[in-house]
């Protein structure tokens, strides 16, 4: 399976917030419509010129946005100064779950944090998404923290 994994651009914005609203969770908070509102591509601009941020897409051989992901850098003090890479919004396309295409991203992922320097990577799923927990849990990612949020 041929895959290429490139930053995204503002043209793949509504394949990637199509697959953010492709299931009960995603669709409550997302607003996937034609045309997108604005605020999705103010989000984009902020994303893309922050040096610290890298929204991916992966693109199967036909050139189709088929998976997504954000990566963060976070330079920290902590752990003498190091850098750690939090990684959001993972989706895969729907109709092409099951092939390998997360664990692909994953790997690329990874390779990515070790050369932006990152010792660590780490990621949060909403509880009700058990099959994404045992994903991550199958890429070797462990429940080492209490992760907790505030709404504003």
């Amino acid at each position: 399976m041929e895959l290429h994994f490139r930053r995204a651009t503002k043209n793949d914005l509504p394949a990637i917030i199509s697959m953010l609203a492709d299931d009960k969770l995603g669709a409550a908070r997302e607003k996937f419509q034609e045309p997108l509102p604005h605020s999705y591509y103010d989000a984009f601009e902020q994303i893309n010129s922050d040096k610290n941020q890298e929204l991916i897409v992966v693109e199967d051989a036909e050139k189709q946005v088929i998976g997504t992901l954000q990566l963060t850098f976070i330079p920290s003090l902590s752990n003498q100064g190091s850098t750690r890479a939090q990684i959001e919004a993972v989706r895969v396309r729907a109709d092409r779950r099951g092939a390998g295409i997360g664990h692909k991203l994953f790997e690329w992922t990874f390779h990515r944090a070790r050369e932006r320097g990152a010792h660590t990577v780490q990621l949060t799923s909403d509880k009700r998404r058990a099959e994404a927990i045992k994903f991550y849990e199958n890429l070797g990612f462990i429940a080492s923290h209490e992760g907790m949020k505030r709404h504003l």
